[in-house]
């Protein structure tokens, strides 16, 4: 229990019940191997920590930006979504602090970051459930890691889809619409790796690697954007 009151005190949160934050990092793969473990795992409180990050991201939102409901969803996907939990979550360190199975440990990429994003909303939902913390201490939380990297999404525009936003500055600049090849795939069914090609007319701009069509074609937008210098 000690090393999860260090996390607590590196989230400058006084717990009444510290035993909240041990459960919200707790994976559900370290009960399998600690059979006398006495707490549960962390996915009912990463269900409530979620309704409450959105919540308060919404409300944020809709008090100071008098935007349009389409922008403001777009924004708000971009601060709640997996890979900003992920990285506000090894900002934070959280990932020393988590308890998984020695085959989860060994994981890494798009597993990891799932886990370490699954693990900021089970804390959040920790926060909100301590009865000497509640909504605004979980509010002034999500402010303070989450809601502060809005500035830097606005500016750079990283809410819009990169291949609407290619499409888009392709159809500005270029008077075309791009299109995506198949360049090559790799490995077997169900751990298949695609490399896709982004073609404006026959000139190929970028390519973008990924473990499905769509994300590869995600990455070949971003990585187009990067040449084009549109970003």
């Amino acid at each position: 229990m000690e090393k999860i009151k260090k996390l607590a005190k590196k989230i400058e949160i006084e717990f009444d019940n510290i035993e909240l934050l041990q459960e919200a990092m707790t994976h559900r793969s370290y009960l399998n191997e600690h059979k006398d473990y006495k707490f549960d795992q962390n996915e009912r409180m990463e269900f409530l920590g979620d309704a409450v990050l959105e919540l308060i991201v919404t409300e944020h939102l809709y008090l100071n930006y008098g935007n349009p409901e389409g922008e403001l969803t777009n924004w708000r996907a971009s601060l709640v979504k997996g890979e900003m939990l992920a990285f506000v979550g090894d900002e934070i360190g959280i990932e020393k602090y988590l308890l998984m199975s020695k085959g989860e440990k060994r994981d890494t990429g798009k597993a990891r970051q799932y886990i370490l994003a699954n693990a900021m909303e089970a804390i959040i939902g920790a926060i909100y459930l301590d009865k000497s913390q509640g909504y605004d201490s979980a509010k002034r939380f999500i402010e303070k890691w989450i809601i502060v990297k809005l500035p830097e999404i606005l500016k750079t525009k990283s809410y819009l889809d990169p291949k609407s936003y290619f499409q888009e500055k392709a159809q500005e600049f270029e008077q075309t619409t791009p299109h995506y090849e198949v360049l090559e795939e790799w490995g077997p069914d169900h751990e298949k790796i695609f490399l896709m090609g982004v073609f404006l007319g026959d000139e190929k701009v970028a390519e973008g690697k990924g473990d499905s069509k769509q994300e590869a074609q995600r990455t070949a937008a971003e990585k187009g954007l990067e040449a084009k210098n549109w970003k």
